[in-house]
């Protein structure tokens, strides 16, 4: 559903704005915050100190004059306000609580969900890990990020792809094929030596026993490292799916960057570049006019070596994402990428496409510390640290939920020993033991009679009823602004907000009484409560159990 009283606010605001008078060009952008004071109201704005200069009149009494010309719903609305210097505050009703706190008990597992991006097409390009070995830590936020925010879209309504985009050619690929080859040949009894820079982890080993417990030996004398390479490929991705699959991340589609040489996209753009004067040769290499759009350097597009730069195929890329019609192609790219992606969009603009439509977001990078210093939990697999052992340390919701519980622009310190920790200390579980605790309660009142199709929630007077009540009508919008601003630790403070809310509530409010009527009205605010953590931490990905 919809919370649409925000919305109708607006509406009569910007009605009495034109009854007062005012110039449509000199309307604001009105915008409703809710106060920090409960004391204040459930809404306020600011609009009529942002009219003062325009209207060269005192704030409050432009706040008056609009007060005096709103016409809200009584319904919905108890009172107006004029506070401070010129803030106008609005009261919700009771009713109108009520009424909205059935819908959450009619919606449930659909409460939250909106329709503001209804009909967009959106393409979340993220993890993008090429098959050269296991995912790590180092891909893990972003694979969360990515995952999680796929989802707020798809629950603001929009239709979200999500893609792995991958190379599989060049030097990289060649040492991964060249270092299988190595491990095969050795488990024969061979005495073959790894390739300089080549794949030391045992992942690799594994891969050449497996293969050799398949087909016997059969490529020992093998000219060629194509079959290698290509086993390597197929095991390493197989691998890669399973720890997606274990994150409750499913990739809608891969893409290879050597479709866009095959396809002539590569040259495509590097033609048009020189039809338009922004690309020249240079020291045997292909130049890109950067200093056109502000960088102080021009950029090289294709090496002395004849190699492409990761410029070059990322522009073909992004301008074959529009080309299937995205409105909107979002980025997940980590801290190392913030210098390279500005190209990118200028390359964008050049081939005539609009860079509003790719959204990129840069986050900074993980370190695992235990006890307040780096942490290293094996060596099994070379010099990193994998999802999978993370996962096999800590779990697959602790995972998801610490990548996820700071702001994806600032660096992540990921505390394993506060992950390991089993009370409601750990932040997750704090999350999960509120939405089992409530289901505790629930099976009680069933006991008790149940739970009534029609509760007397006009019981629910109490303060701290009415607090939780409009912190959870919040949960709508609060999956739109973590969606707007891609942020998931948005929800993460709302989430816990409920959590203390339904804490302060169950302290202050007993629910099994032998006042059926009023234990009826409790348990249906606690199922209300329990289907808003349920939602909320779907959209995070992570489990919301019953009983813990």
């Amino acid at each position: 559903m919809e919370n649409t009283i925000e919305s109708a606010l607006k509406q009569a605001i910007q009605n009495a704005l034109t009854v007062i008078g005012v110039p449509e060009e000199s309307i604001p952008d009105i915008h409703l915050e809710t106060p920090r004071d409960p004391s204040h109201g459930d809404a306020s704005t600011s609009v009529a100190m942002q009219l003062a200069r325009v209207l060269k009149k005192n704030p409050r009494a432009i706040a008056q004059e609009i007060v005096d010309s709103l016409e809200t719903d009584p319904a919905r609305v108890d009172a107006v306000e004029i506070a401070g210097p010129g803030f106008i505050n609005f009261r919700y009703s009771n009713r109108y609580l009520f009424d909205e706190l059935q819908s959450i008990l009619q919606d449930k597992t659909t409460y939250g969900r909106t329709h503001s991006r209804k009909g967009q097409r959106i393409l979340i390009e993220f993890v993008s890990a090429n098959p050269t070995g296991p995912l790590t830590v180092g891909h893990g936020r972003n694979a969360v990020l990515g995952d999680t925010i796929a989802r707020l879209l798809e629950w603001t309504g929009a239709n979200v792809d999500r893609e792995y985009y991958f190379n599989n050619a060049g030097r990289q690929m060649r040492l991964l094929g060249e270092s299988l080859r190595a491990r095969y040949l050795q488990e024969l009894g061979e005495t073959v030596d790894l390739p300089d820079d080549g794949y030391e982890g045992a992942y690799i080993t594994d891969i050449a026993k497996n293969w050799l417990t398949e087909d016997g030996g059969q490529h020992r004398d093998a000219n060629s490292i194509t079959p290698f390479k290509e086993r390597a490929e197929t095991a390493i991705f197989e691998e890669i799916r399973a720890t997606l699959r274990r994150m409750k991340i499913e990739m809608d589609s891969f893409f290879n960057e050597h479709t866009l040489y095959e396809s002539g996209a590569i040259d495509r753009v590097v033609e048009t570049f020189r039809k338009k004067g922004l690309a020249y040769d240079h020291d045997g290499a292909v130049w890109f006019k950067t200093t056109e759009f502000g960088k102080e350097k021009d950029t090289v597009l294709i090496k002395s070596s004849g190699e492409p730069t990761y410029r070059l195929p990322d522009i073909a890329y992004h301008a074959d994402k529009l080309d299937r019609g995205y409105d909107l192609c979002i980025d997940i790219f980590g801290a190392d990428h913030i210098d390279t992606y500005p190209d990118v969009l200028s390359g964008l603009k050049v081939l005539g496409y609009d860079p509003e439509r790719v959204d990129v977001l840069v986050y900074q990078f993980v370190t695992l510390v235990k006890d307040g210093k780096p942490y290293k939990m094996s060596t099994r697999k070379a010099n990193f640290v994998t999802l999978d052992e993370l996962m096999d340390e800590v779990g697959e919701d602790v995972t998801r939920f610490f990548f996820l519980m700071r702001s994806p622009n600032t660096h992540l310190e990921f505390d394993v020993a506060k992950a390991k920790e089993a009370g409601d200390k750990n932040p997750v579980f704090y999350l999960q033991y509120a939405h089992a605790r409530i289901h505790s309660i629930l099976r009680k009142v069933e006991e008790l009679g149940g739970l009534s199709g029609k509760p007397a929630l006009e019981r629910l007077t109490h303060p701290s009823e009415i607090a939780l009540i409009k912190t959870l009508l919040a949960f709508p919008g609060a999956v739109e602004l973590a969606a707007a601003h891609q942020e998931p630790h948005r929800l993460i403070n709302y989430l816990n907000e409920c959590a203390s809310g339904f804490t302060s509530f169950y302290h202050d409010c007993r629910i099994l009484l032998e006042d059926v009527e009023l234990m009826q009205a409790r348990g249906n605010l606690a199922a209300a409560c329990a289907a808003v953590l349920a939602n909320g931490l779907g959209i995070l990905g992570i489990s919301a159990p019953e009983r813990m």
